[in-house]
């Protein structure tokens, strides 16, 4: 057990365009290099393109239907058990699983063939809402793998 003290949590304001904590955590996500004004762009940017392609006025509905596709809910963790490491399966925080989501949605969009980075993340987002694309796929990889390593779960600690 850790002798130090829990670090306190960072509050995040919300994003100044549509108030969301939520995509002010995806913006952060987004940034390279401490710059925040570009990731911003290419966020605002995906979501004018997806408000255009669905024809809403809500396009962070569309951000929080693909984010919570790709949440994954079990993954593995190695463990050393005798000599022989197991992949055991392990339930996932859910602040672990909002971050695993947006990263996995994040380098998806990054792979693909499009030829901006707000097209690309448009594309992905529409997916993922429509529980297709790399970040979806990321998810069910993961939970087959959980699957298939349910019989070392009595390693969990």
């Amino acid at each position: 057990m850790s002798r130090r003290r829990k670090p306190e949590i960072r509050t995040i304001l919300p994003d100044p365009k549509f108030k969301s904590e939520l995509l002010a955590k995806f913006i952060n996500k987004i940034m390279e290099r401490g710059k925040k004004s570009r990731a911003e762009e290419i966020v605002y940017g995906a979501l004018a393109t997806i408000a255009e392609k669905k024809k809403t006025d809500a396009p962070l509905t569309v951000l929080e239907a693909a984010l919570e596709n790709v949440r994954p809910t079990v993954e593995v963790k190695s463990r050393r058990v005798g000599g022989a490491t197991y992949q055991v399966p392990v339930e996932v925080r859910s602040s672990r699983r909002t971050a695993l989501a947006m990263r996995w949605v994040i380098d998806s969009a990054r792979k693909r063939g499009e030829n901006t980075m707000p097209r690309k993340l448009a594309a992905e987002l529409l997916e993922a809402s429509e529980n297709r694309g790399g970040a979806v796929k990321k998810r069910e990889e993961t939970h087959r793998m959980a699957e298939a390593n349910k019989a070392f779960s009595h390693y969990r600690w």
